[in-house]
């Protein structure tokens, strides 16, 4: 039987341990994505908010120039939208969920990222009282997409 001293420290040891685990577990689970919009749109803002509501840890750059950032990353003109962002390895334009982002991410897919090209409503940054139905598309360098989740 264990001391009340005893007792003590091995509940303090293991409730330490708990909250070690989890600040690690979340300080690793998810990059930071850094978001690229135009200071003035309410929808990015949105966007942001939702992928914070879904554990990531989001950063806006505002620029007035989105299409200089759009070539930049390499993003097709077929499927622009208001913002683009960049996780880990990956270009995200649009309003593309947080679950695709965090399915891409655990696949670890050799593209160069994903799409939701427009402005759907419906889609995460774009409620409204209709929902539209919309693709969420994987994307590479050379231009190819494919279907990656539909919506």
């Amino acid at each position: 039987m264990l001391s009340r001293r005893d007792w003590f420290r091995s509940s303090a040891l293991g409730v330490a341990g708990v909250l070690l685990s989890r600040r690690f577990v979340a300080a690793t689970a998810l990059p930071v994505v850094a978001v690229y919009k135009d200071p003035g749109c309410e929808c990015c803002v949105r966007w942001i908010k939702h992928l914070s509501a879904n554990g990531f840890v989001a950063t806006a750059r505002d620029t007035a120039d989105m299409p200089s950032v759009k070539r930049a990353m390499g993003v097709p003109d077929a499927l622009q939208s208001c913002h683009t962002a960049v996780v880990g390895k990956y270009v995200i334009e649009g309003h593309v969920p947080a679950d695709a982002i965090k399915k891409l991410l655990a696949e670890n897919l050799p593209v160069m990222g994903l799409a939701v090209p427009g402005m759907p409503i419906g889609s995460p940054g774009m409620e409204g009282a209709t929902k539209q139905a919309y693709n969420v598309l994987a994307f590479e360098r050379d231009g190819k997409t494919r279907v990656y989740m539909k919506r």
